[in-house]
């Protein structure tokens, strides 16, 4: 059980690293970025940052698919995507589904390329669309993670 603990040890590290990170850009970073006066700046240090944080953010949801689809596998719990009090457990792994898309797929294959051709047209429409988008995948994480501490602790909204 051993490996359990440290399975468990390395998500939650995992997921504080990841969504820490998705909160500094969500609320300190794109603020920052929207207040430059030049358009170059502002793409400039934004990529300069999200490309850093882009590989941090890659390390770790790897690290917590892994590590969350490891204690499934050990505590045999794939029962419990078939029961609605576990709701946190879909939307833990629907959310990990969603910025594996974004970080591997999405974003090297156009993400990248729409932000710089849309930034250089109309930055202040572009940073604000990311930004929305930043604060809705914030506050789903925020949901997930809070209903998972809740689930974890016997605190199930569904009986």
């Amino acid at each position: 059980m051993e490996e359990l603990v440290i399975a468990r040890v390395v998500h939650v590290i995992a997921v504080i690293l990841w969504i820490g990170g998705v909160a500094m850009v969500t609320t300190v970073i794109i603020p920052s970025v929207k207040r430059m006066t030049s358009k170059e700046d502002q793409i400039k240090t934004f990529e300069t940052i999200e490309g850093k944080f882009a590989i941090q953010a890659k390390i770790t949801t790897l690290l917590t698919g892994l590590s969350g689809f490891y204690m499934l596998y050990v505590l045999d719990g794939w029962h419990r995507y078939l029961e609605l009090r576990f709701w946190w457990i879909h939307a833990m792994t629907l959310v990990w589904i969603l910025f594996t898309l974004i970080l591997y797929i999405f974003e090297p294959l156009f993400l990248h390329k729409v932000f710089k051709k849309y930034a250089e047209k109309n930055p202040e429409k572009t940073f604000n669309i990311m930004h929305m988008a930043h604060w809705v995948l914030l506050i789903l994480s925020l949901i997930t993670t809070a209903g998972a501490v809740a689930g974890c602790h016997g605190f199930l909204l569904f009986n």
